[in-house]
């Protein structure tokens, strides 16, 4: 699987004054990381973002979205947006804030 470049680079400058950031490959497509915890990612032109199982539920009932599922048995916590929900700056941007948000709960790795 690969992922879009384009929707890789919009999501870097967001994250790139984020202490502790990092990107690896992973799920066959790129995973981004605050503090060692994976926020967000991207698989083809959909964007993933781990949301938590607190607000999972929310984030289901939002346009555009739906669960995280690669393998037959979804995520709970982690959701995928599609390109229609990410596209517009203003989305992507609260899209990655509610990742960083979540990964910074966690104790760091």
């Amino acid at each position: 699987m690969a992922y879009d470049e384009g929707l890789a680079q919009r999501v870097r400058e967001l994250l790139e004054n984020e202490p502790d950031f990092q990107e690896k490959k992973m799920f066959g497509g790129l995973c981004f990381l605050v503090q060692g915890n994976m926020a967000c990612g991207i698989i083809k032109d959909d964007l993933i973002i781990r949301v938590g199982t607190e607000h999972y539920e929310d984030a289901l009932k939002r346009s555009h979205t739906r669960k995280f599922d690669i393998t037959g048995k979804p995520l709970k916590g982690w959701v995928m947006v599609s390109w229609e929900g990410h596209e517009a700056d203003e989305d992507l941007s609260a899209w990655i804030e509610q990742g960083v948000r979540y990964a910074r709960s966690l104790p760091p790795k």
